[in-house]
């Protein structure tokens, strides 16, 4: 899916990872499995929920998600589309996509849409082989 020279990692295809990325993030939301979500995100990675919360780190990012897997996002539904991506810088990707949530109760019970820009690393000796996300920013969209 990506490939790396000796110097810099470089993505084939910046749009390729960030979807592969995003179905991990998907995956792991509708399956209600907040550890594999935060294995998603780097370990130093940075989070900004959709009520502007900040959290650090992939462990806090994954304890984060399962605690809102069994309460308000419980049995929810998340569908994630890729609007953009680009490689910014070698093996450095920015992607916006939009997020819609279903979810059957709680403070954001119906169907909800946010827009997710993330950065994505490829570079293999940060992501021990795999891509992984550093940031993301999340916006709940009221319009």
């Amino acid at each position: 899916m990506y490939q790396t020279d000796h110097q810099h990692p470089r993505t084939s295809d910046p749009q390729l990872v960030a979807r592969e990325v995003l179905e991990r993030l998907e995956a792991a939301w509708n399956d209600g499995d907040g550890e594999a979500f935060g294995r998603t995100y780097a370990p130093d990675a940075s989070f900004v929920t959709v009520r502007g919360e900040h959290i650090v780190g992939s462990a806090a990012i994954g304890a984060g998600h399962t605690q809102i897997f069994g309460t308000i996002y419980a049995g929810s539904a998340n569908r994630m589309r890729l609007v953009r991506a680009i490689e910014v810088s070698g093996g450095i990707i920015v992607a916006v996509s939009v997020n819609t949530l279903d979810c059957p109760s709680g403070p954001l019970a119906g169907v909800r849409q946010a827009l997710s820009t993330s950065v994505v690393v490829t570079d293999q000796s940060r992501t021990a082989g795999r891509p992984q996300i550093l940031s993301t920013h999340n916006t709940l969209v009221t319009v």
